[in-house]
């Protein structure tokens, strides 16, 4: 017996009904972005692992998925490097590309390869999915789609403030309570050169981020092992502590940080970006300081933003922040960039949990003409190309089958009305309806189909 095939662990397939749900939230998120004046781009799913290497951090890097040199990769490849068994060595000789393991990294190589076409500020935003190396499990995928919107070419607050309405504008929509929570590179930068640790900030911020995940007392074991002394540890403490309201958190940060201008900088920056905001219009969406908040990505020098759903418990739904010098590693430096990403894995089982998709989701025929005969069927497939030609979603059941077999065809897709044109209806120059939902029936003359099916 053959064997079932299977897909790889961490991907999926989806259902005509799932993607109807998927593209009800990418095309939600597309909308907005089209508010705000980000134009769509998108790069290849593959890029060359010396544009990916080194961006993403430490943990990063295990994360990215190499993919093998086409032809003979192991020609060039020294035996003894092979009986090393290093494979870090081995996988630089025989893989020299990867799938992304996000859309920023991807997007800033591509602003430095056609700097010479872009208009400064350059507002972009890009849905395709991304692939990592990582463990599987409820809401953390290998393959994902993300959202991204991006500014790049200004160094003004007032993208961060957009992005925060932007990020309130699509769960609006999608009806997902989040809690939007703020921090900023340079507070943690602050925060490590005030605790005496200047040096090791990749290593706290790596730590700290899995607060979360993990809690205060295994974060504080990594520290350590992570090389930070045990009064560094403690003087981070009431950092991570810090509680009350915004203009509290802020204030006390202000206290703590007032010796360290770095971290100065960063509160104010923080301080402006969370007044302003709340300050042009409501927003539904709650706004925290978190300063556990560290995002482990390198590449990230001011805002830091996560949003999480209030409702269901899930890891981040939406995540970014400014990378003032991302562009340099690719040879052009001072290039200020910010950006958010959506993930639309997570909001897609957000919204399944909560049950918050429209009725008519999945609707993507209006009515369907069933099959009687030779005849018939042509005046059906005739009707049905004018409906579709004034915008109205119209099929032919394809078979000259029975009628129950036929309705039960529409009943399954959930095809809102069914067309019936027998021998009588032929020869009379009408049509009969049978709106599902209802049970009713009624007879029409055929020039009266569209305004029965639009109102």
């Amino acid at each position: 017996m053959a064997q079932k095939p299977s897909i790889p662990k961490g991907t999926r397939d989806f259902s005509t009904q799932e993607m109807a749900r998927r593209n009800y939230i990418f095309d939600t998120i597309r909308s907005v972005f089209a508010l705000y004046g980000y134009r769509q781009i998108e790069t290849p799913a593959m890029e060359n692992l010396s544009t990916l290497m080194g961006k993403y951090g430490e943990e990063g890097d295990k994360l990215l998925f190499k993919i093998l040199n086409s032809g003979d990769f192991l020609a060039s490849v020294d035996s003894s490097l092979l009986e090393e068994k290093n494979s870090l060595k081995v996988t630089s000789r025989i893989s020299e590309k990867g799938l992304r393991y996000d859309l920023t990294v991807p997007f800033a190589r591509f602003v430095v390869q056609h700097r010479d076409e872009l208009k400064l500020p350059f507002k972009r935003f890009q849905i395709q999915p991304v692939w990592r190396a990582d463990r599987p499990q409820k809401g953390r995928y290998r393959e994902f789609y993300q959202c991204d919107a991006d500014v790049v070419g200004s160094d003004s607050l007032l993208s961060e403030v957009e992005l925060l309405h932007l990020i309130d504008d699509v769960f609006s929509r999608l009806r997902v309570r989040v809690a939007i929570k703020l921090n900023n590179r340079k507070v943690l930068a602050g925060i490590a050169e005030l605790i005496g640790e200047p040096d090791r900030l990749i290593d706290i911020t790596v730590a700290i981020d899995k607060i979360d995940k993990i809690g205060i007392e295994k974060v504080n074991e990594e520290l350590a092992a992570r090389g930070l002394s045990a009064d560094a540890i403690a003087a981070l403490q009431p950092f991570l502590a810090i509680d009350g309201t915004i203009s509290q958190r802020l204030d006390r940060l202000s206290t703590l940080l007032a010796d360290i201008p770095i971290g100065r900088e960063g509160v104010e920056e923080l301080r402006f970006v969370v007044d302003t905001a709340l300050a042009v219009s409501p927003m539904n969406a709650e706004i925290e300081i978190d300063t556990s908040l560290a995002r482990g990505l390198n590449y990230y020098t001011g805002t830091i933003i996560e949003v999480k759903a209030l409702d269901v418990q899930i890891g981040s739904i939406t995540g970014g922040g400014r990378y003032d010098n991302l562009t340099g590693v690719f040879g052009m430096p001072g290039i200020s960039g910010v950006g958010i990403s959506f993930g639309a894995d997570r909001i897609y089982d957000v919204l399944n949990t909560l049950g918050l998709y429209p009725e008519e989701i999945g609707q993507t025929t209006r009515v369907m003409f069933v099959n009687l005969g030779k005849e018939e069927v042509k005046e059906a497939l005739t009707l049905a190309a004018r409906l579709r030609a004034e915008g109205v979603s119209a099929e032919v059941y394809p078979d000259e089958a029975k009628l129950k077999k036929q309705f039960g065809h529409a009943d399954a897709l959930n095809i809102p009305v069914v067309a019936i044109i027998g021998t009588d209806e032929l020869a009379a120059g009408t049509v009969a309806l049978k709106f599902m939902a209802s049970g009713e029936q009624r007879v029409i003359p055929r020039e009266q189909l569209l305004h029965a099916l639009i109102g």
